[in-house]
């Protein structure tokens, strides 16, 4: 199994929704874990749209990036543009994408759940990269 960090500003939105779908989706295929530059909370908003389709994320828990070690990883994922502020250690990683989405903190439904469903494509891409 390959282990992914998603990583964002805040961890509670874009973050939290990548492990929700690489935990479901990719099950047997990636172990993954989430982080922030900084430890907030995981958004109510994030939450209910992610039930929309059947996930769970309740129980995910916002923590900052510093609380891990790199090296424990595969890759490092970026969903914000958060990349060009990683430590180097995290962007050295084997694999290293920056998604660059959208923050739908503050924004009216439908955007979280377009930046949702662009999750769940990259994610569902991801996960076909690694399947056997």
């Amino acid at each position: 199994m390959k282990t992914i960090m998603f990583v964002c500003k805040r961890n509670s939105c874009r973050s939290q929704m990548a492990e929700g779908f690489a935990k479901t989706l990719g099950a047997g295929i990636l172990q993954v874990t989430s982080s922030g530059l900084e430890a907030s909370r995981v958004h109510p908003t994030a939450i209910a749209v992610m039930a929309e389709l059947g996930i769970d994320i309740r129980d995910q828990t916002s923590d900052p990036l510093t609380a891990f070690n790199p090296e424990n990883y595969d890759g490092v994922i970026s969903l914000c543009g958060c990349g060009v502020d990683l430590p180097e250690a995290w962007v050295l990683r084997p694999l290293f994408a920056d998604w660059q989405l959208d923050d739908p903190d503050g924004q009216p439904l439908d955007t979280f759940r377009r930046v949702r469903d662009e999750i769940k494509t990259k994610v569902s891409q991801l996960i076909a990269q690694y399947s056997p």
